[in-house]
């Protein structure tokens, strides 16, 4: 297939690595122009891409979106007139709300939206390092969409394990919820997912993750409560030494996806007149913590 990657950052560009060893011709949509892009993943050679490359653009399969989730509107937006309509896209981001801002301009093109838990990290600019192996799955936004389902077993083949999922708004949802509980946490307390384990914070994540479960519930996703809160410690505990990415944008001043995590739980909530006082809480601290920077600056 020919595939581009809308947003080459760490997990953008592991995805290009291995989709390219996988015998794909794929090409980059990058901020910077300068073309082609290098880099190595682990201990493999080099590879070269094409980098905003419109020839590349327009005759792309699979545009796979892996930008900011507060990037994506304004990344996506100038580039679709380029793109085929039967081209496939696939959002690949953290957060929820960005395909519903573009809902005008997406229904008549098959859109699928995914979830990763792989880890990757760039540890120089030509050297890309998978830290962590996770799985991706992948399902219909639309109809249009449902009939891709072959695009899991194309990325299956490159990066497994991927999975076609029927209801992917409930996986997505559950990921949400997680990152409600430990990425906005983990950047108010400057702290590695592993602190939140400890039984000082249970009352507040149990909180956290029953607001943002309530709010799933309007949406028509049923989810547990308890199996939730314990998914989010089994996943703290998992990644303990890791800095979630929240936490990554705070402390190096830059702006997080607040607004497409807890933020989109704020926007269910207000919609339905839900109280969520603890994530709403959490969303003032994050956002006075980025005011704060301009007031500084």
């Amino acid at each position: 297939m020919n595939i581009t990657i809308l947003g080459p950052g760490a997990i953008g560009s592991l995805y290009a690595y291995r989709l390219n060893q996988a015998g794909h011709s794929v090409s980059l949509w990058g901020r910077h122009p300068a073309s082609p892009v290098e880099f190595s993943l682990d201990e493999c050679p080099v590879l070269s891409f094409a980098n905003r490359d419109r020839h590349c653009l327009q005759h792309c399969d699979l545009l796979i979106v892996t930008l900011k989730a507060w990037q994506v509107e304004a990344a996506l937006s100038p580039i679709l007139e380029m793109l085929h309509q039967d081209t496939i896209i696939l959002f690949l981001h953290n957060g929820m709300g960005t395909v519903e801002r573009l809902q005008a301009q997406l229904h008549n093109r098959p859109v699928l939206l995914g979830t990763t838990t792989h880890g990757a990290l760039r540890v120089t600019a030509n050297e890309i390092r998978h830290t962590g192996q996770g799985q991706t799955l992948i399902g219909a936004w639309n109809p249009l969409g449902q009939q891709c389902q072959f695009v899991a077993e194309v990325l299956d083949h490159a990066i497994a394990p991927v999975k076609w999922h029927e209801d992917i708004r409930s996986a997505l949802w559950t990921k949400l919820i997680i990152n409600c509980a430990i990425n906005p946490l983990t950047a108010t307390l400057d702290c590695q997912n592993g602190q939140l384990v400890h039984s000082q914070y249970r009352s507040q994540l149990s909180a956290i993750v029953s607001e943002a479960a309530m709010c799933a519930r309007t949406q028509t996703i049923e989810l547990d409560d308890k199996a939730l809160l314990q998914t989010v410690l089994t996943v703290a505990k998992a990644t303990e030494e890791n800095y979630s990415s929240m936490h990554q944008d705070i402390y190096n001043k830059r702006q997080s996806e607040i607004d497409f995590i807890t933020g989109y739980v704020l926007d269910i909530a207000q919609k339905y007149q839900l109280a969520v006082p603890q994530n709403a809480a959490l969303f003032q601290q994050i956002k006075q913590i980025e005011a704060s920077w301009s007031q500084h600056d």
